[in-house]
C-alpha cells in the first residue's frame, strides 16, 4: 500500500514535535537566584527564607555504614543535607504535594555535593515540593546554595581539627564567611559530636538572621568530639 506525502508529511512532523517535547523535559532550565520566576515561585510558596543545613558527614557515617553511596566512600567532610523553606515564625513546610520527581540527570548532578540518592529524593519530597520551584531548579538553587558557603580550613576533609566547641566551630565560619554574624547560623550535635552547621539565607541566598528555632544546639564551651574523615 503506497502512502501519500500529506501522510508522510503529518507523520514526520509528529515525530519531530515528539523530540522536541522530550528535548524540553530533560533540559535542565536554569533560574538565576533573585530572578523574577525565582521569586513569584518563593512568594506563591509562602515561606520566608532558606535554611542551608550542612551535614558533618563523618559523624552521620559513624551512626550509618549502610549508607554504602555516601560512606562507602572516602573524603567527605560537609555535605549539602538540604535547603529548607523556612518560616520568621519557626520552622517551615514540609511534604508538599507534588507530582513532579527529579529526572536521572538531576539526581546525577546532585550527587557532586548530596552524594546520596535516598538522600536527593528524600530532601526532594520533604522540602523541595514546598519551595516553589520543580526538581532541576531547586536542586540547581541548593548547588549553588552549597557553593556560596565557604567551608573554615580547619573543617576540610583533609584538616585534622584540634579541640573545637560549638562556639569555635560558629566563629570559625563566621571568620571564613565575612558577611555571616552569629545570629545567622547555629551548630548541632549529636551524642556530644560535630553533626551539623545550619546557615541562614534570604531567597537571593545571602545571608540574613535565623527565625525563631535556629539556634546553637549543643552546649558552646563543652570540647566536642569531631570524627575525622576516612
Amino acid at each position: 500500500m503506497r502512502v501519500s506525502k500529506v501522510a508522510l508529511r503529518a507523520l514526520a512532523g509528529m515525530i519531530v514535535m515528539a523530540v522536541l517535547i522530550w528535548s524540553i523535559r530533560e533540559e535542565r532550565t536554569e533560574i538565576p537566584v533573585g530572578s523574577s520566576n525565582n521569586q513569584e515561585a518563593i512568594a506563591t510558596a509562602g515561606f520566608d527564607y532558606y535554611l542551608i543545613a550542612l551535614s558533618w558527614s563523618p559523624t552521620f557515617c559513624e551512626s550509618n555504614p549502610q549508607e554504602r553511596e555516601q560512606c562507602g566512600k572516602r573524603g567527605y567532610g560537609f555535605i549539602l543535607h538540604g535547603l529548607w523553606p523556612q518560616f520568621e515564625r519557626g520552622r517551615g513546610p514540609r511534604d508538599c504535594s507534588s507530582q513532579q520527581s527529579p529526572l536521572p540527570a538531576t539526581i546525577e548532578r546532585t550527587l557532586g555535593f548530596m552524594p546520596s540518592r535516598s538522600l536527593i529524593e528524600h530532601e526532594w519530597r520533604a522540602h523541595g515540593t514546598c519551595s516553589g520551584l520543580g526538581p532541576e531548579d531547586y536542586f540547581a538553587l541548593s548547588d549553588r546554595a552549597f557553593a556560596s558557603i565557604r567551608i573554615p580550613a580547619s573543617l576540610q576533609p583533609d584538616a585534622l581539627p584540634g579541640p573545637m566547641n560549638a562556639e569555635d566551630v560558629r566563629q570559625a565560619f563566621i571568620e571564613a564567611n565575612p558577611t555571616l554574624e552569629a545570629d545567622m547560623l547555629g551548630i548541632s550535635c549529636k551524642s556530644g559530636k560535630l553533626s551539623e552547621v545550619r546557615i541562614c539565607v534570604d531567597t537571593a541566598l545571602q545571608p540574613r538572621k535565623c527565625g525563631k528555632g535556629v539556634e546553637m544546639q549543643c552546649p558552646r564551651d563543652v570540647p566536642l568530639r569531631i570524627p575525622l574523615v576516612r
